[in-house]
């Protein structure tokens, strides 16, 4: 296993850490997965790089073997959480897909500003964290998934997430770990 490394423009994007996600049931408790991006987020606007945070606001309009259902009416449901600590310099991305690239300008920004790298936070583990970390990949960011802030409502899936797929993507490794080499 390689150790894992940040390049000097990385990004943290933090995906759908807001209202009507986080009280779902999950995996891992979704309040330490707030917490970790949190730190990480604190961490990466001390050292002046860059901090996405990503809310849905909508789904994909395909037919689907599964239940699709509705976003709920209320208004908040899409509202970032207030523990993350959000900032005027943070980057905000709404989607209406599982991944915070598609149909989005978040490529862009972050080319921008010179990312090479992008670390990746919060949830679900198999859906819009995965896509996200994808799609990054697919687009040639360095990916590094923080193993320890990330959750699903359904543990098969996490597992096959960070087990088979992230080491595929790139790095995996826990807040702790990306809190060090950040200084």
């Amino acid at each position: 296993m390689t150790a894992t490394t940040l390049d000097p423009r990385t990004a943290l994007v933090v995906v759908d850490l807001q209202k009507g996600i986080v009280s779902r049931p999950a995996v891992h408790p979704t309040d330490e997965v707030v917490a970790r991006s949190a730190e990480l987020a604190a961490a990466f606007r001390a050292k002046g790089l860059p901090v996405v945070l990503v809310n849905v606001t909508g789904g994909a309009p395909g037919r689907t073997a599964g239940p699709t259902g509705s976003l709920p009416a209320d208004a908040s449901w899409a509202d970032l959480v207030p523990g993350l600590g959000q900032q005027d310099s943070d980057i905000v991305v709404t989607k209406q897909t599982w991944g915070a690239f598609y149909g989005t300008d978040l490529d862009m920004r972050l080319r921008r500003l010179g990312v090479t790298q992008v670390v990746v936070t919060g949830v679900a583990t198999s859906k819009g964290v995965e896509s996200t970390a994808r799609a990054a990949h697919e687009r040639g960011y360095n990916v590094t998934v923080v193993t320890d802030a990330v959750t699903d409502t359904d543990e098969g899936a996490h597992r096959n997430s960070v087990e088979k797929i992230f080491p595929a993507l790139g790095e995996t490794d826990t807040t702790d770990a990306i809190l060090k080499l950040l200084g």
